[in-house]
């Protein structure tokens, strides 16, 4: 009755596996198979079946798949050793316009699959979008490039805080931060720690990445840009009573107030 339930005739579910009987045909060569890869832990079962071929073994690749995979064989996967920035300096509490920037990535693609990369820089204090760039592939000269033209706008911030991503760690931002700023990195694999710009992201990817689709990158870069120039100044902030970010930083009184170590920050 089970059998007929779940459509399996009665002679295949009783019929034992070639590999769980004393007759395995194959077990001559499984045994091989195991000391070879014992004997040559990086190769996988390509290299397998050339070998095996050279040495008179009657198999073919699918075989040689099928019985590496069923002996439990794998080629351990070496990870890379990731590269953590050093902080030069404790990130404040954003307390006032300019006192902490705030940076990251995230990626897209146009309707031809080709990647778009989406740099946004902001301000955490007025929550403002001050900046960013988008790209086919941003360097960390391009990035070095695009925030100096920002603190010639709007003068240097105390800290720019960041994760620990490549463009961020190299040897081109520490060069650009030199004295100029603070650099403050959160720890591998705590987003949360750089809240701020993680709620941006994520509004812009369900208010504008996942209900546009670019056929170029002028187009993404034209959307983008329009859709950070109403969140700017059209977007109501709830954490700000209400108010767009830009207008809130029009009205901000709150002054950024520096000691000799530029980690005191007062109203």
């Amino acid at each position: 009755m089970a059998c007929r339930l779940v459509g399996l005739s009665r002679s295949a579910y009783r019929r034992p596996l070639k590999g769980d009987t004393v007759a395995d045909p194959d077990r001559a060569f499984r045994e091989w198979l195991r000391a070879w890869a014992k004997d040559h832990p990086r190769y996988g079962y390509r290299r397998a079946y050339h070998d095996a071929r050279a040495e008179g073994w009657v198999v073919n690749h699918k075989k040689i798949q099928r019985l590496w995979r069923d002996e439990g064989l794998r080629v351990p996967q070496r990870r890379r050793r990731k590269r953590v920035g050093s902080s030069t300096v404790d990130a404040p509490t954003a307390d006032a316009p300019n006192v902490v920037w705030a940076v990251d990535f995230q990626f897209d693609a146009d309707e031809h699959g080709r990647p778009i990369k989406i740099c946004s820089i902001v301000d955490e204090h007025t929550r403002e979008c001050i900046g960013g760039l988008v790209e086919r592939s941003i360097t960390a000269d391009r990035l070095t490039a695009h925030l100096e033209d920002l603190v010639a706008a709007r003068g240097a911030p105390a800290v720019l805080r960041s994760d620990n991503g490549p463009e961020f760690i190299s040897e081109a931002m520490a060069d650009w931060a030199g004295t100029r700023t603070g650099l403050s990195y959160i720890p591998p694999g705590s987003p949360w720690r750089n809240g701020y710009v993680e709620s941006f992201n994520s509004r812009i990817r369900d208010e504008c990445l996942n209900i546009n689709s670019f056929y170029s990158l002028l187009h993404a870069q034209v959307i983008i840009g329009d859709w950070k120039d109403e969140y700017n100044h059209h977007r109501r902030h709830s954490s700000l009573g209400y108010l767009p970010p830009a207008e809130y930083a029009r009205q901000c009184t709150h002054q950024m107030e520096t000691d000799d170590s530029q980690n005191v920050r007062t109203e």
